[in-house]
């Protein structure tokens, strides 16, 4: 009968060591939610496409949380999830025709009063800009360490500093362009 009785006491515990795993897990995504929210800015095209990427990040980060080892910072290992997701997100999408200018919806209206007019060119450049460019000048503008964007994109710290200062460059050779056309 105490058999009985500790193997089901054991599964118990199991199920509250669960429970807790799962919310410490959703607490921690919780606290470095920007990382969602800035990869979904950059490789996401309107609201409505921002919005179902995020979903498709939180969807991955929760299928992926047993590869998380502690060898990295969880916001690493959060990075290199999103970043994945996002290039897998955009290359099933459809091109797009770009439009001249942008409708003006009621939502897009709510949208844009967001962001200051610098931050909305620095987005619309940044999303100019490859895949690679993207994840690396979004780590960057995060203040991650050199080591740390090398290490989420697999890549040398020596080629991260490279790869930056090219990538500042091209995106004051795009946010000039912008201005310069208006």
């Amino acid at each position: 009968m105490n058999a009985g009785k500790s193997q089901g006491d054991r599964m118990s515990n199991r199920s509250t060591m669960d429970i807790q795993h799962r919310e410490a897990f959703l607490e921690r995504i919780d606290a470095h939610r920007n990382i969602i929210h800035k990869v979904g800015w950059v490789y996401g095209r309107d609201a409505a496409d921002r919005e179902d990427l995020e979903q498709d990040i939180l969807l991955q980060l929760w299928r992926s949380r047993a590869s998380f080892d502690s060898r990295s910072a969880f916001s690493t290992w959060m990075y290199r999830v999103a970043l994945n997701t996002a290039i897998t997100f955009r290359r099933r999408q459809r091109p797009i025709e770009r439009l001249e200018h942008e409708p003006h919806t009621p939502a897009r209206q709510v949208e844009q009063a967001q962001l200051t007019e610098e931050l909305r060119q620095l987005y619309g450049a940044i999303a100019r800009l490859k895949a690679i460019e993207k994840a690396l000048i979004l780590m960057w503008l995060d203040d991650r360490s050199y080591d740390e964007i090398a290490d989420t994109l697999g890549i040398s710290t020596k080629n991260v500093s490279v790869r930056l200062v090219r990538i500042r460059t091209k995106l004051a050779h795009l946010i000039g362009d912008t201005e310069d056309a208006r």
